[in-house]
């Protein structure tokens, strides 16, 4: 059973499934992982405190071009793609996040470049938080600063993974509690359909 303690249902689009990784499984990617180098991620400015590392597409097309997808990381994709209803290759980015004890995620909505997210937990096991997402400019207009709680909560459990789409991924924000010991996530994304450029009659 989805262990939830806030609402007896996920958002709208999130799907979990417990156990979607066999413990060797976890234990070859853990292995794998620990060859992989990893570097500080930075956001508006501020240095965040969990290390990452990128593969197959940057995360913003200012950076750094990264890596192709590592081999160790293909049939957990192929998985998680069968499991999206896509083929392997829509997921064109990975990322692997290394959560150090007490390391969390802000509150945030994945970059709009991006479409559907599938992540796998390794490791402890986190909380993972929802509200619904607010535009800045909204909250900029708003007199005061209203209290935004979350509305739904999620045990992410060690060998565990999630796929989040429609409006969970777009119609919410997220963020993750601090962790009480060594975490890794592994997340893919698709990329967002590039709309055709209009056509002018002659």
């Amino acid at each position: 059973m989805t262990p939830l303690s806030l609402f007896d249902r996920l958002p709208d689009g999130l799907e979990y499934r417990e156990a979607f990784v066999s413990e060797t499984e976890q234990l070859s990617l853990l292995e794998n992982i620990q060859r992989v180098q990893f570097g500080n991620f930075e956001m508006r400015g501020v240095i965040a405190r969990r290390r990452v590392a990128f593969f197959g597409h940057a995360y913003s097309q200012t950076d750094t071009p990264a890596p192709p997808m590592p081999e160790f990381l293909l049939d957990i994709r192929a998985a998680v793609a069968a499991w999206a209803l896509v083929g392997p290759d829509a997921f064109a980015m990975a990322l692997i996040n290394e959560y150090g004890p007490d390391a969390p995620i802000g509150w945030h909505r994945d970059a709009p470049q991006y479409d559907v997210v599938a992540g796998v937990s390794l490791g402890s096991a986190c909380r993972m938080k929802f509200r619904p997402y607010v535009p800045p400019r909204v909250l900029a207009a708003a007199s005061g600063r209203p209290a935004r709680r979350a509305t739904h909560e999620i045990t992410l459990a060690p060998g565990s993974a999630y796929l989040m789409r429609g409006p969970s991924r777009s119609q919410y924000e997220h963020s993750i509690s601090p962790v009480e010991a060594l975490r890794y996530s592994v997340t893919f994304r698709t990329l967002r359909a590039r709309p055709s450029p209009s056509r002018t009659s002659p």
